[in-house]
């Protein structure tokens, strides 16, 4: 049975006419497989993330998510899902309120969605940031005075904070260094390796996706222009915008068998 199965998505915007930035889009994910949706800028991986998210609504499709209709969940019921689904962003610094400690990050989820008492939170942080190779004494930190790769390991943290089935990752390890990016996408393996997590993979970088996807998406303009395992989309595209990012793409040592 599939944990995320995206059906026709479409959102347009108007801009003196209608253009539509998701164009009848389909996909699947199993349980604890990463699938990658790839594509140049501008291609609708990142609205599809937010679609999928209901962080907002499409104009036509349907999002079925743990047997559920996710697009008609409302109230309590939309509460209790999304915990089952999560997202970590391209700039971890955007993302959180730079003056709050990394304590603070990670005790909102757990705060929010009734997940431990204040008593029990501490060593439920310092759980989650020793899950993701961090220190317990970094909680007192403020966001800002830790590095870009410590960042986004809280990002992850905060993240798995609710013990999701997927998380979205958006553009996650692109705005990091090439030796912190193989961390961070070596932290994700081993998470999903121990935890089941599926992972919504966004990213216009081939070399990236090729390291962590099992099958890749490969967007444009909305559309989809193939889709399929990823090693043999990667090694040999069909699609004029696959040959293009193959082109661009830097390879990464490690190849998700």
């Amino acid at each position: 049975m599939n944990l995320l199965t995206v059906s026709g998505l479409t959102k347009r915007y108007r801009r003196g006419k209608a253009i539509a930035a998701v164009d009848g889009v389909s996909f699947a994910i199993e349980p604890g497989e990463t699938l990658a949706l790839a594509g140049p800028s501008g291609g609708g991986k990142s609205t599809i993330a937010r679609l999928v998210l209901r962080l907002i609504e499409p104009d036509a499709g349907t999002v079925q998510f743990e047997g559920d209709d996710f697009l008609l969940l409302k109230g309590a019921a939309l509460r209790t899902k999304r915990a089952r689904l999560q997202m970590v962003f391209q700039d971890p610094l955007a993302a959180f309120n730079p003056r709050a400690t990394v304590a603070r990050v990670l005790d909102d989820p757990l705060r929010i969605h009734a997940i431990a008492s204040r008593a029990e939170r501490p060593a439920r942080i310092a759980a989650l940031l020793d899950r993701v190779g961090l220190a317990a004494d970094l909680a007192p930190r403020a966001i800002h005075e830790i590095s870009g790769g410590q960042r986004q390991r809280v990002a992850i943290a905060r993240a798995i904070a609710t013990n999701p089935s997927l998380i979205v990752l958006d553009e996650a390890v692109s705005a990091l260094d090439v030796s912190v990016r193989g961390q961070i996408l070596e932290l994700l393996l081993d998470l999903q390796a121990r935890e089941r997590i599926a992972y919504l993979f966004i990213s216009h970088d081939l070399g990236v996706v090729r390291a962590i996807a099992h099958r890749v998406v490969l967007l444009d303009a909305g559309r989809i222009a193939e889709s399929g395992d990823a090693r043999t989309i990667i090694d040999g595209p069909q699609s004029a915008v696959g040959k293009a990012l193959v082109a661009a793409a830097p390879r990464l040592n490690r190849i998700r068998p």
